[in-house]
């Protein structure tokens, strides 16, 4: 088997993400290696313009759901949205709908964009939110005001929702909200707890979106980057009842080490029953519909569909990817070991979410960089027989691996190696969480650009026989 990193993906993966952003059917020949021909296949499953048109028609007046549910357009229909998928999902809402649509504006990550005609599109800051978050809050706040009961409003909502709306509670301002999620996001908390936070200090997220656009019916289609695909999870869910409350966000913060350091302003926000999130028995939610268009099990689908194509055998394990990167990453070369083992040509294949624990002071990476580094230290120490049989594949779908351009890493047994001989320590990386020069240094990084989808990651082993 190939033991060497592709020297054109940068160039194939920013026609890629052209395409994608385009919304367009990802197409072409198929590159060289298995590895990232099996990532493309993953991306292009759940490119969300394609996504939304796979689940959404017009039949008349109607919008007709794929689940066989329908809804009449509004005297005035409205697109709302947020996250790092949502440009083309508007923009094929934009197809769908033409005269019909009214207005509209969607938030997405800064470089996350396609062009629009109708819909405005805000560029705002990811993962800790920024001004033009703020704005991009306010003004989808004001698109969904004053509506009726004979209006529509539509959100795409996809992963990164939660930082692109930051609309602080009353008392609280946009310094605050940045220190919380900055807070959270060392602390190695969970997305579910980290948004359990988040929606009780937004005036936006934990169903209050709902509350906005209420008495007018409201559809929101989403592209989910979370496991188990919570609709309260997904982008802190915004047009949904949240069954969290005030005391869960506490005793979040509690149990992240985290509740002394937050600004007290925040403090005193998590205490205030004011701010508690609105429940099921909201009138608001009556009105409101839910419908998933594409999700991390799709991507694994697809990978798995593609390995016969190469000769190999699909095995699935979506469980996988969960809790410290390190950890995850040892898991997943155990297993590949058993496979190779057993002596077949097998692609174990899993998806998810990890999380990091930051230190005092952590290098540069990302959750699925310091995977790939964990990963090509555990594969070092395999006997050879059976390392030399295996490289691995670490991605984050969305194409950016925490704050750098990189979208993970593509490792293998030599690739530890490589790092000391050009004067990086690994495993000292590792520990201080400075993934992105380590592998950097031994030609490792792999670089997709921003693909304008996000279902959480995926990790590939190819083991040959």
């Amino acid at each position: 088997m190939a033991a060497s990193v592709p020297g054109h993906l940068a160039v194939h993966f920013s026609d890629l993400a052209r395409r994608i952003a385009a919304g367009q059917v990802i197409s072409g020949p198929r590159m060289t290696d298995p590895l990232v021909a099996m990532l493309h296949a993953a991306l292009g499953a759940v490119e969300p313009g394609n996504a939304v048109r796979r689940h959404l028609r017009r039949d008349g007046g109607r919008l007709v759901l794929s689940d066989g549910r329908s809804l009449p357009l509004g005297r005035r229909t409205v697109v709302v949205g947020a996250g790092k998928a949502s440009a083309p999902m508007a923009a094929a809402l934009e197809d769908l709908l033409g005269q019909d649509l009214d207005a509209g504006v969607v938030v997405v990550k800064h470089g996350h964009t396609c062009p629009l005609q109708k819909i405005r599109l805000i560029e705002a800051g990811h993962p800790v939110p920024d001004d033009q978050g703020l704005a991009g809050a306010t003004a989808l706040m004001q698109a969904v005001s004053g509506l009726t009961s004979d209006d529509l409003v539509i959100c795409a909502l996809s992963g990164g929702a939660s930082a692109l709306l930051p609309a602080p509670v009353a008392g609280l301002d946009l310094a605050d909200k940045q220190a919380v999620t900055r807070l959270l996001l060392a602390s190695g908390a969970d997305i579910q707890a980290v948004n359990t936070v988040r929606k009780h200090l937004s005036r936006l997220k934990g169903g209050r979106l709902a509350v906005q656009a209420a008495p007018a019916p409201l559809l929101t289609l989403a592209i989910s980057d979370v496991i188990g695909d919570d609709w309260g999870t997904i982008g802190s869910g915004p047009t949904v009842a949240d069954p969290t409350t005030l005391g869960e966000a506490q005793a979040v913060c509690r149990a992240a080490g985290i509740w002394d350091a937050l600004p007290p302003a925040a403090r005193t926000a998590l205490c205030d029953p004011r701010h508690e999130s609105p429940k099921s028995d909201h009138a608001c939610f009556t009105t409101a519909s839910c419908l998933l268009v594409a999700s991390n099990a799709l991507a694994l689908s697809a990978i798995a569909a593609a390995c016969p194509d190469y000769g190999f055998r699909a095995q699935l394990d979506p469980a996988v990817l969960h809790g410290e990167a390190a950890e995850a990453a040892l898991r997943f070369v155990a297993q590949a070991a058993e496979l190779a083992r057993a002596g077949r040509a097998t692609a174990l294949i899993a998806g998810g979410e990890t999380t990091v624990t930051l230190g005092a002071h952590p290098g540069l990476g990302g959750r699925n960089q310091e995977f790939a580094l964990a990963a090509a230290l555990a594969l070092e120490r395999l006997d050879p027989s059976l390392s030399r049989r295996i490289r691995i594949l670490a991605a984050g779908t969305d194409g950016n691996d925490g704050p750098t351009d990189a979208a993970g890493g593509l490792v293998e047994a030599t690739t530890a190696a490589r790092m000391r001989q050009a004067g990086r320590d690994p495993q000292r990386d590792l520990l201080s969480h400075d993934a992105y020069p380590c592998l950097a240094a031994a030609g490792a990084l792999l670089r997709t650009g921003p693909t304008c989808t996000n279902v959480m990651d995926v990790a590939i082993a190819l083991i040959a026989a």
